[in-house]
């Protein structure tokens, strides 16, 4: 069995396989101020409340695009699961040819579900990430990532409503029941899930028309994606742990390199 762990801005992934299968993950808000111990302890605490022993766990693999928990994450891992944790970063094996300027520069976040989305899906196909960012990113029928988007997410601009806006109130991200709205709640919310849904909706057309990919296979990841298609119109798949099957198929490619090699992604 192998732990991945997925570490975002907002939100910590963590997911448990034994072999392909994933059979447990939890989702754990992602806080700098954790200490070691504290990290240690909660991560040891999830599998006491699971049928997995901590025991079987073989191996550990971290995508992170937070610095500052890492080393309380780490050392967490090296001290209560007695694991060195295998950290994707730049010289990795990934699948993936990142046709870009730098492409250290890519976050290991979005490597991380475009080699999920191509081995498990096919390209030519776009992920989008509705994260705390709103990410499009595509890859060709040949694995080579052909362009990337980055929009604010939903989260982020729902906040900056309400905190430069003196008067209007915080809100529940959810789409309203129509775009006649009735009172200011219902504006927010019209303003906010219709505009991201056009955005969703241009993007992906603009990509097919542009890049010449009519049949571009749409994989939508991230905790608000439902909101943006709850009549599942717009994408081909919603796959809520994509991120945690990318963190196991570049574990496979690289659990036997030797320590210290180096390749550009």
């Amino acid at each position: 069995m192998i732990l991945v762990i997925d570490v975002s801005n907002t939100n910590t992934i963590l997911g448990v396989f034994d072999g392909e299968a994933l059979v447990a993950n939890w989702r754990l808000s992602t806080l700098s101020s954790r200490t070691s111990d504290e990290t240690g302890i909660l991560i040891r605490s999830l599998f006491n409340h699971s049928d997995i022993s901590v025991m079987d766990i073989e191996a550990v693999i971290v995508s992170s695009v937070v610095p500052n928990v890492m080393y309380s994450l780490t050392n967490g891992i090296r001290k209560y699961l007695k694991r060195e944790a295998m950290i994707i970063r730049s010289g990795m094996k990934t699948g993936i040819n990142l046709r870009m300027e730098n492409p250290k520069e890519m976050g290991t976040d979005r490597i991380v579900n475009l080699v999920s989305a191509y081995e498990r899906y096919g390209g030519p196909a776009i992920v989008i990430d509705y994260s705390t960012a709103t990410t499009f990113d595509v890859v060709s029928g040949e694995g080579e990532f052909v362009t990337g988007i980055t929009a604010p997410g939903l989260q982020v601009c729902a906040e900056a409503l309400y905190q430069k806006a003196a008067k209007l109130p915080k809100f529940e991200i959810v789409a309203p029941d129509s775009i006649i709205t009735k009172n200011t709640v219902e504006s927010m919310q019209a303003g906010l899930v219709l505009s991201h849904i056009g955005e969703t909706i241009y993007m992906i057309e603009q990509i097919r028309e542009e890049l010449g990919f009519p049949d571009l296979k749409v994989i939508a990841t991230g905790g608000l994606a439902k909101v943006i298609d709850e009549n599942e119109e717009i994408f081909d798949v919603y796959d809520p742990v994509l991120a945690l099957h990318g963190l196991r198929l570049i574990y496979e490619k690289n659990k036997n390199r030797r320590q210290g090699e180096s390749k550009c992604f």
